[in-house]
């Protein structure tokens, strides 16, 4: 019994001593798990946090990246566009060029026709007397040699029948005109504001045509210049030069004038010779393409070229 006893003491003892010392593993086991379960809040809690953050910048990452396409496809079609813009520049600058030379080629061939205009009338202004220089009248305006010639000079009083003392005069005219085979002559007749009362001639009208014809006739008939070159006309006492208040003022403007000017057609077909290499007119300049267009018609890169301006100067024209 007493064995007994003692055995059943020493095992009461040994499982309080167990049963203490895992009652405190156990507490010390469940405070751990309440720190880990504290952790484990924490760190979901900062993981949602990262997550928002995380998604917010694949947001910003996504929207940078379609920003960054959209200045990629806008730069694409800048350079495109200015590729295009230097060969509607070249093309510009060239048809700048082909106006200018153009251009010069007019300013040379009107330089041209004023000398032959003034050798002609030098040759005509030497040729006179003095005294038949106070009734002829030569003139250069605006490319066209004018002859005027008083009515004193070359017609009866009242008539439109040339005057014997006339004859010399239109002579050295006349071998002028034929000197110069490439022009046109128009004779022009001009009347004051008096009225004429004769039978056969009606007006003034009829008095400066008649007079222009007289001319044109003698022109012909007397001294051989090819009808073909000649225009009678006349133009009354429409186109007066000085007032019919005066007589001398009537008698400036009771004129014929023999008005010689290149033949138009000649003249004409002179211009269209353009200088070489050039078209007779300036091409059509053409609108720079759209950015649309560019990008469908431009798919490599142009080389930039120098672009050379050729300046326009005109010559100096002949003293008129």
């Amino acid at each position: 019994m007493v064995a007994m006893g003692t055995f059943l003491f020493l095992t009461s003892c040994v499982s309080n001593k167990k049963y203490q010392s895992l009652q405190t593993s156990y507490e010390e086991m469940r405070a751990k798990e309440q720190e880990t379960s504290k952790r484990y809040q924490e760190a979901q809690q900062q993981l949602s946090s990262t997550n928002t953050r995380v998604s917010s910048l694949e947001d910003q990452i996504a929207a940078e990246r379609k920003n960054l396409a959209a200045l990629q496809d806008a730069l694409d079609k800048c350079l495109t566009s200015s590729n295009q813009g230097n060969v509607n520049i070249s093309k510009l600058v060239d048809e700048i060029n082909a106006s200018n030379r153009y251009i010069q080629h007019l300013v040379n061939t009107k330089n041209k026709s004023d000398s032959l205009n003034m050798v002609l009338t030098n040759r005509l202004t030497r040729s006179l007397s003095r005294e038949e220089m106070q009734d002829v009248d030569v003139q250069v305006l605006k490319g066209v040699v004018y002859i005027s010639l008083s009515d004193n000079m070359l017609y009866k009083s009242g008539s439109y029948e040339i005057s014997s003392r006339a004859g010399e005069t239109l002579s050295k005219i006349a071998k002028i005109i034929m000197d110069y085979s490439d022009y046109e002559v128009l004779v022009e007749g001009n009347t004051d504001n008096v009225p004429i009362s004769q039978r056969n001639i009606r007006n003034n009208w009829d008095l400066s045509v008649l007079r222009g014809s007289s001319v044109v006739q003698a022109l012909q008939n007397d001294y051989g210049v090819d009808p073909k070159r000649l225009t009678a006309a006349g133009r009354g006492e429409y186109n007066p030069i000085a007032s019919n208040d005066t007589e001398s003022g009537k008698t400036r403007n009771r004129r014929t004038q023999i008005i010689i000017t290149p033949k138009l057609d000649q003249f004409m077909e002179l211009i269209d010779k353009a200088p070489e290499n050039n078209g007779a007119t300036a091409p059509e300049i053409t609108a720079p393409a759209t950015t649309d267009t560019v990008a469908s018609e431009q798919q490599q890169e142009t080389p930039p070229r120098e672009y050379e301006v050729i300046p326009f100067t005109p010559e100096p024209s002949s003293p008129q």
